[in-house]
């Protein structure tokens, strides 16, 4: 004799939808079992209605500004402190004089690169240890795309050049420059003592 198995609940809600839309031919009714309740999804903790409560005669608030790329002086500024605290300090505030300068300004990030090299390494042997980049901030052109673009390709570029080989293992610290050296168009290079 065969064993008669019962029907999961999938198959009982299949059988539902289907037992719905047929007639009965004088048979006794078939007893399913009763679908278990759907549990109820969790709360979402991070969900917030999508406008904010306000009071009648209240003063429109502009939304919050999402910058998805933090800026470049945020950056630059997050690297770790690798030199003396002090001399940082004095160094931000514009009190140490940078004791050589480039000026990379109107070079193409090709012509610049190979410059930078140059003149980094040569300060460095030459027992340098401040020096100011000079990039300048960049045109701002019109901007017809969906996709933003950056100002100024040798201000982005210029950093990321400096913790790059061959220049990393010379440099030990970069920061933007303060305003009577040039500001957010140039930086100061702290180099390693060789």
């Amino acid at each position: 004799m065969r064993r008669r198995r019962s029907l999961s609940p999938e198959e009982a809600d299949l059988w539902r939808s289907v037992a719905r839309t047929a007639r009965p031919l004088h048979s006794p009714p078939i007893h399913l079992p009763e679908p278990a309740p759907a549990p109820e999804p969790p709360p979402l903790a991070h969900a917030r209605p999508r406008l904010s409560p306000f009071l009648l005669g209240e003063k429109h608030r502009k939304p919050e500004k999402h910058d998805l790329a933090p800026g470049l002086s945020d950056l630059v500024a997050q690297v770790p402190l690798r030199m003396d605290a002090g001399t940082h300090a004095r160094m931000t505030r514009g009190k140490l004089q940078p004791e050589a300068r480039i000026d990379l300004h109107g070079m193409t990030l090709a012509e610049a690169h190979p410059e930078l090299i140059r003149f980094i390494l040569n300060a460095q042997s030459s027992g340098l240890r401040l020096v100011l980049v000079i990039t300048g901030k960049g045109k701002r052109r019109e901007d017809t795309g969906p996709i933003p673009q950056r100002v100024g390709a040798l201000r982005h570029q210029v950093p990321h050049w400096l913790h790059l080989s061959p220049l990393g293992p010379a440099v030990l610290q970069v920061t933007e420059a303060h305003l009577k050296h040039g500001g957010g168009g140039a930086y100061y290079v702290y180099l390693r003592k060789r």
